[in-house]
């Protein structure tokens, strides 16, 4: 498949795209309604990014973002009566920004297309991210959250790709597990930030007495 050198991007403050994955959006900003129709016109293809930190005054500018991306395939749109969409984007493949183009009223880069990862990942690391899930969701009182078995014909990037979108992970931590170099190394990632929560949910609470002031 042959993939465009500049793509649409859509930038969000708490969303992390992953291969694979479906991303229900609705769309409703005047620029990215634009972007919408472009992208219909076009391959379809819109680029999401994690803003940084600190983009609330320059939001209607263009706030600094992480350079890694995914991007997804509209796969479902409902035009709604006053301009504004619902779609539905299928991550594709992941995106490096190398820098933008300003040349439409929505932004637009120029990005570099990560590989996507060899191989598949050892069977006893998918069964320990599995294990560590479940456990993770029976901790939360979630056991019904997630189905019995992740399903032998899911692909090991989207495995993994569901459970960091799905997780009650940071948008930080998400970022993260995208930016690994490989689907093992992403799945190391994901095991480290469940292992975190389980032990800061059995920490002791501090007495108030002892709370930083």
């Amino acid at each position: 498949m042959d993939l465009p050198g500049v793509i649409p991007i859509f930038p969000l403050p708490n969303v992390v795209h992953f291969p694979g994955v479906s991303l229900p959006l609705h769309i409703f900003e005047p620029r990215y309604r634009e972007m919408v129709r472009a992208a219909l016109a076009g391959d379809g293809l819109i680029g999401m990014v994690l803003l940084r930190a600190g983009w609330e005054p320059e939001y209607q500018g263009r706030p600094s973002v992480f350079p890694t991306g995914t991007a997804g395939r509209i796969v479902h749109c409902e035009p709604l009566g006053d301009g504004r969409f619902n779609i539905v984007l299928l991550g594709e493949r992941e995106f490096r920004v190398q820098h933008e183009v300003d040349d439409a009223s929505y932004r637009r880069a120029v990005v570099e297309w990560r590989r996507t990862p060899a191989g598949d990942l050892p069977a006893d690391l998918r069964d320990r991210v599995w294990a560590l899930v479940r456990d993770h969701l029976r901790t939360l009182g979630r056991e019904g959250a997630m189905p019995a078995s992740p399903g032998a014909g899911v692909s090991d990037q989207a495995f993994l790709g569901f459970l960091a979108q799905h997780l009650d992970l940071s948008p930080v931590e998400r970022q993260g597990l995208l930016e690994a170099e490989t689907l093992a190394e992403r799945a190391e990632r994901l095991i480290a930030s469940l292992e975190f929560q389980r032990q800061a949910a059995r920490a002791p609470t501090m007495p108030g007495s002892l709370r930083s002031q």
